[in-house]
Parts: structure tokens; C-alpha cells; sequence
């Protein structure tokens, strides 16, 4: 099969289109024929260096994939040859999802969404199950709570918005001003640029905020939470700041999550979440795809197309 190879930790020059031995489902298994694959930034991070996981025989990034099960191991009696499926298998160790075929623990993947292309399906896995892990699951926003999303038209950004309020509360996103038409029309009922202001400054009080940048982000942040207030980050857990009494902060790290991925599937089927899409490039324009989304101006996802 086609895949792109990791020749050498460093640049995006680094990966190279190889063929390599097609892997076979064991047990609890599939084997996916990759349609699409999303890009993420933990893809670059993990090709600059090759931190963070585990890396096989053959170092290929990407997690993110929507596609056809093509074969299923011995136990599985939840998919069958020919489903549609989407999901981020294994995170964070090697998955392989710049290549034409995948191998994933049956449970890690979902059907995929009717109402989208295998392209947008692509573009949800990772993101989305990191915005529902985030605001759901850890900071459990509930109706009428005031939700503060930074980054609010960046790939986790955009979906969060949507997830908020999917939740009944009332959303606030950080965007430079070009972007504000975008996250209103994903659900934002106000929007700061943050490069004509500190959010801190001009905000009131806030429930929860999601902070997918990191730094010093997180400790301007803690000024604006009211009592009970939570503060999910998700760059790194050293960016996660001293919490005082009464408020909560955490680090949270996206995993695979079978029951997750159908309830992103709801809200996509009830008109309630979409993804946005930036870029599409081939497979084999793997490398151009990480240096676009490096330059951190993306808007919504980019996506490779591979079958």
C-alpha cells in the first residue's frame, strides 16, 4: 500500500510517499481502506520530533480517518466489511492514517456520519471528540452556563462553538477579526479580537473556558472564571496554571472513544455540528498540508484525500 514514510524526525520534507506491507486486522480488529485523512497538529508535533508515542517498524503520522472496513480480525461483532466508518484509532500511539489502509480496535471507530462526505468525516474525529472530551466530560457545561472558546476558529475551536451550544450555553469566542462572521454563524453570540483588546479587560465573569493556546493564555484566563468556574487547557499540561480555591483547572489529553464519536454523530445528523474545511490536498501532498497548517492560520481542518 501507499503510505507517507517518516524518513527522518524533522521538516515536512521529511515524509516521503513509500510503499510498504499492507498490516492485517488480529483480534478485536479491522482493517480500514483510508478514503480520508485528517490533519492535526499533534501530526506535525509528532513528525518534528517524534515524541509522544511509540512508533513502529515504519513511522507514519496521522490519526484522523474516515473510510470502508475491508477485513475485521476474530471477536469483532460490531462492524462488517463494507461500513463506513470514521475515528482516531490508537491515539497516541501509531495509528498510521497517512496511508491507504489503517488497522484499529473495532471500538475505536464509529459509522460515519450519512449526512457527510468521507472528506468531512475525516475532519472530525480528533478535533471533535478533543471539544466534546473537553466541555463535556471534563468541564460538564450545562445550560446557560457562559462559555469562553479561544482559538474560536481553529480546528478544536470551531467544533467547540458548536458543542457549547449544542449544550444551551451562551458562547463567547476569541478570533481575529476576520474570522467573527464565521464563529457567529457556528453559534458564538460574541466574539473578541484579540488583537484589538485583552479578552480579559472587556469580558464579564465566565463559567468555563477552553484554551487551545496555551502559554500565558490559561493564567489571563483564571481572572474571569466566577466561583465553580473550570478552566480545561489543551496544549500541554505545563500550561495549566495554579488554580486558587473554588475554580478548577486540568490538562486534558484527547483519547479514543467509541460512544464519543456517536455523540458527535448526533449532533451532526440534527444539523447541530459541521466542520469546516480549509484545505483538501492529495494524499501524496502530505508535506504541503503540514507546512500550511503550521503557519497556525487555519480555519477550520485540512484534510487528505487517499482512495
Amino acid at each position: 500500500m501507499r503510505a507517507m514514510v517518516v524518513e527522518r524526525w524533522g521538516g515536512p520534507e521529511n515524509m516521503v510517499e513509500r510503499e510498504v506491507e499492507r498490516p492485517e486486522p488480529g483480534l478485536n480488529e479491522v482493517l480500514v481502506r483510508v478514503h480520508a485523512a485528517g490533519v492535526n497538529p499533534a501530526d506535525w508535533k509528532t513528525r518534528a520530533s517524534g515524541a509522544l508515542i511509540d512508533w513502529g517498524a515504519v513511522p507514519v503520522v496521522g490519526w484522523d480517518v474516515s473510510g470502508t472496513v475491508e477485513a475485521v480480525g476474530p471477536g469483532v461483532g460490531v462492524l462488517r466489511p463494507g461500513d463506513e466508518v470514521y475515528g482516531m484509532p490508537l491515539f497516541p500511539r501509531q495509528a498510521g492514517g497517512y496511508a491507504e489502509y489503517v488497522v484499529s480496535p473495532a471500538r475505536h471507530l464509529a459509522p460515519k456520519p450519512a449526512s457527510l462526505t468521507h472528506v468531512e468525516a475525516a475532519a472530525l474525529p480528533l478535533a471533535g471528540l478533543t471539544a466534546w472530551q473537553a466541555l463535556v466530560d471534563a468541564a460538564d457545561v450545562r445550560p446557560g452556563e457562559r462559555v469562553l472558546v479561544h482559538a474560536a476558529a481553529g480546528g478544536v475551536g470551531h467544533l467547540a462553538v458548536q458543542i457549547a451550544k449544542a449544550r444551551g450555553a451562551y458562547v463567547i469566542g476569541t478570533a481575529s477579526a476576520a474570522k467573527h462572521d464565521l464563529v457567529r454563524e457556528l453559534g458564538a453570540d460574541e466574539v473578541v479580537d484579540y488583537r484589538e483588546a485583552r479578552f480579559e479587560d472587556v469580558l464579564p465573569g465566565v463559567d468555563v473556558v477552553l484554551d487551545g493556546i496555551g502559554g500565558e493564555t490559561g493564567a489571563r484566563s483564571l481572572k474571569l472564571l466566577r466561583p465553580g468556574g473550570r478552566l480545561i487547557t489543551l496544549p500541554a499540561p505545563d500550561d495549566v496554571p495554579a488554580a486558587p480555591e473554588g475554580v478548577y483547572a486540568a490538562w486534558v489529553l484527547v483519547e479514543p472513544d467509541h460512544l464519543g464519536l456517536r455523540e458527535l454523530t448526533a449532533l451532526v445528523e440534527r444539523g447541530e455540528l459541521r466542520p469546516v474545511i480549509d484545505t483538501v490536498l492529495p494524499l501524496a501532498e502530505a508535506a504541503k498540508a503540514h507546512t500550511i497548517g503550521e503557519q497556525g492560520r487555519t480555519t477550520g481542518k485540512i484534510v487528505l484525500t487517499v482512495a
